[in-house]
């Protein structure tokens, strides 16, 4: 990866943000860390962030709540819950207002790192198709034209 890629941590929880902000760190990415949302929209109006770890459960304000707040701002950045307690209730809840998948503590290392990669995965391709839409439509209107231009020119030539 020659970018790299701003991951945000938030929650209550200081050894659970720490931890994650280590291994985030040697897995070279850029962490940020947040004990809570408002902090957490803080970080992210003044820097680009890619993916969002955040607590299901915290005081003050709830990750669905910033969820929802994010996605308000800025519908590419990728969000993911993390909760001790899951329900499908609070899944599908979180996955209904635009999270892309949860995490459960206490979490693995692994399962964490393969979550954020399929996610980052799935904004590039979703990066990717959008260019390639664009090429294909500049294709599909400029060729007429040139046709056209073409027909024109020939014909004015052959007079």
């Amino acid at each position: 990866m020659s970018e790299s890629r701003h991951i945000l941590v938030v929650d209550d929880e200081e050894d659970v943000r720490e931890t994650l902000h280590n291994v985030l760190k040697s897995m070279n990415y850029v962490p940020y860390v947040a004990n809570g949302g408002a902090e957490a929209l803080e970080i992210i109006k003044n820097n680009h962030i890619d993916v969002v770890l955040s607590d299901l459960y915290m005081p003050e304000m709830d990750g669905i709540e910033l969820l929802k707040r994010v996605r308000n701002d800025d519908k590419k950045v990728i969000f993911l819950m993390i909760t001790a307690h899951p329900t499908i209730e609070t899944a599908v809840e979180a996955i209904k207002k635009g999270a892309y998948d949860y995490l459960t503590k206490p979490f693995h290392i692994e399962e964490v790192r393969m979550k954020i990669n399929r996610a980052l995965e799935k904004k590039g391709l979703a990066t990717s198709l959008k260019t390639a839409n664009g090429i294909i439509w500049a294709l599909l209107i400029s060729i007429p034209i040139w046709l056209i231009l073409g027909i024109i020119l020939a014909s004015l030539l052959s007079d």
